[in-house]
């Protein structure tokens, strides 16, 4: 990733609008900043929340609370606690988020 013009700044995440995306069941709650090409979001899962697709864009997610847990296409399961983190390429390996009892993330794509 090569970062170029972004200036020094500060985000107040607490001003940042929340827009709700629907998952196959309950919803993802974004707040998000676009710096260039970069999108940087706080995520925040409500629990019982699985995703309504696989996605292909990558990422890299740091968990901050909850627990996340990641499927890949291929049937391999991660799960992610607070202070954890996954990275992977667009288009390497389709992936999918739920959570029994909530999360919230980081995310860096």
């Amino acid at each position: 990733m090569w970062m170029e013009n972004i200036p020094f700044g500060i985000t107040d995440w607490s001003k940042i609008a929340r827009t709700e995306h629907t998952g196959e069941t309950g919803a993802a709650y974004w707040q998000t900043v676009n710096f260039g090409d970069m999108r940087v979001r706080m995520v925040e899962y409500t629990p019982g929340y699985l995703a309504d697709h696989w996605c292909v864009k990558g990422h890299i997610l740091f968990c901050l609370e909850g627990e996340l847990t990641t499927e890949l296409e291929d049937g391999r399961v991660f799960t992610l606690k607070p202070g954890m983190s996954y990275q992977v390429a667009d288009n390497a390996e389709p992936h999918r988020s739920s959570t029994d009892s909530g999360a919230k993330l980081f995310v860096v794509d």
